[in-house]
């Protein structure tokens, strides 16, 4: 079962604070990113190429951090979604396998790399995207330590600390994976408009 992060996004506790009152382990870390991605399989299990670059109606589309002013507003489509949030989720492995084996990672250097989304406009590209994403992850996990190294914190911003709270391995890694989760209903919802349009 996916995780309850509902007193975190509440602001009732920190990610960290929640992490270490439910005991979260790598294996939990590891069941959710499982269950997350057979989530997204499931809602996309009858997709077919045209509703992966279906525009949906979003009128909440605002991407910060978009390549250009262009692509700031405009919704994501299900290929989009694939690659962004498998890209985020993979950082977040990384940086947590970093912390975890007690190495300092600085508050300025990103691990992230997100496939050019209009280039993936087949079903077989999203499979294999989501099954790369799956062992990608799966893999950092494998590079914790049979004990890892819990009390060593990421490098913040007091910005992001005071906003997110502090980020050690686990944090690092479940803090990616909540991002993800959070895109589920978007999925959902992507999906539904690109199947009543059809």
């Amino acid at each position: 079962m996916l995780p309850d992060l509902s007193s975190v996004d509440h602001g009732e506790l920190t990610l960290l604070a929640w992490t270490q009152r439910e005991g979260v382990t790598v294996d939990h870390l590891r069941q959710w990113t499982n269950e997350s991605l057979d989530e997204i399989i499931a809602i996309l299990a009858d997709v077919d190429d045209a509703d992966l670059v279906f525009v949906p109606v979003d009128p909440n589309a605002n991407d910060t951090f978009a390549a250009s002013d262009a692509e700031k507003d405009i919704p994501w489509n299900l290929a989009h979604l694939v690659v962004h949030a498998t890209a985020s989720s993979e950082e977040g492995a990384a940086i947590g396998s970093i912390l975890a084996r007690g190495v300092p990672f600085p508050a300025d250097l990103r691990l992230r790399y997100e496939t050019a989304w209009e280039t993936v406009t087949t079903r077989a590209q999203v499979e294999q995207r989501l099954a790369e994403s799956r062992r990608i992850r799966l893999g950092y996990l494998d590079a914790f330590p049979d004990a890892p190294n819990t009390e060593l914190l990421r490098a913040l911003s007091p910005r992001f600390v005071e906003r997110f709270g502090e980020m050690n391995s686990i944090t690092a890694f479940l803090f990616a994976l909540k991002h993800e989760l959070g895109h589920h209903e978007q999925f959902r919802d992507t999906m539904r408009q690109a199947v009543a349009a059809r």
